[in-house]
């Protein structure tokens, strides 16, 4: 499997959002991190003390591999960038825009467990609009790779208001982390809530309250 070609626009587009910490200079095409990966945690369960000749677990690393690679951090791939066409505001539209309860399936970059939540997102058109599919789907592209939620909050932020060429965006997230329920505090009820505000959604208060209201916070 090959790299995707990363397109000019794309790469201009994540320039502007901050990044998530990694390195870009391996090389390594997805068959051979699939690989390299298999390996790792082949010796990671022979290390548990598990069988790996049992015929439920033999295939385990590369089940692991794969996934890692190819679904849950698939983000960290630019070339997983969906395509972000926008369109005039021929309507002239200049009202809120919302999309709510968008699933955020994401991953702690501290233990490796899962982030299960949901965002609300908003934005007031100015010049451009984008099908309203597209939000969603840069949603998982950025949870789809090791993060804390805070900068998943500001990385949808950051892209949103390059892709619509505005300030006036919000993002609204509230998630239940594992790493809360299944270890350390174990508390299962508990939820993390962040946001980020932007332009009228930030200075303008009724704007601010009617987004708020809609999020449910």
């Amino acid at each position: 499997m090959s790299k995707k070609c990363i397109d000019p626009v794309v790469a201009e587009i994540l320039s502007k959002v901050r990044p998530t910490p990694m390195t870009l200079g391996n090389g390594m095409t997805d068959d051979e991190k699939i690989a390299k990966i298999a390996g790792h945690f082949r010796e990671i369960m022979i290390t548990m003390g598990l069988d790996l000749d049992d015929d439920s677990l033999k295939e385990t690393p590369n089940r692991v591999a794969r996934m890692y690679v190819s679904e849950v951090f698939s983000g960290l791939n630019p070339g997983h960038f969906p395509k972000m066409t926008s369109i005039d505001n021929k309507l002239n539209y200049d009202s809120m825009v919302t999309v709510k309860d968008i699933s955020i399936i994401s991953v702690c970059e501290h233990h490796f467990v899962t982030i299960d939540g949901r965002a609300t997102i908003a934005y007031i058109p100015k010049n451009k609009v984008i099908g309203l599919s597209k939000i969603n789907r840069v949603c998982k592209f950025f949870a789809r790779r090791p993060q804390v939620q805070e900068r998943l909050t500001k990385q949808i932020g950051d892209c949103l208001t390059q892709v619509l060429d505005t300030q006036d965006v919000a993002v609204f997230i509230r998630a239940k982390h594992y790493c809360v329920v299944q270890r350390g505090v174990e508390d299962a009820a508990s939820e993390t809530i962040t946001s980020d505000l932007r332009g009228a959604f930030l200075e303008d208060s009724r704007t601010r309250a009617e987004f708020l209201a809609v999020a449910g916070r």
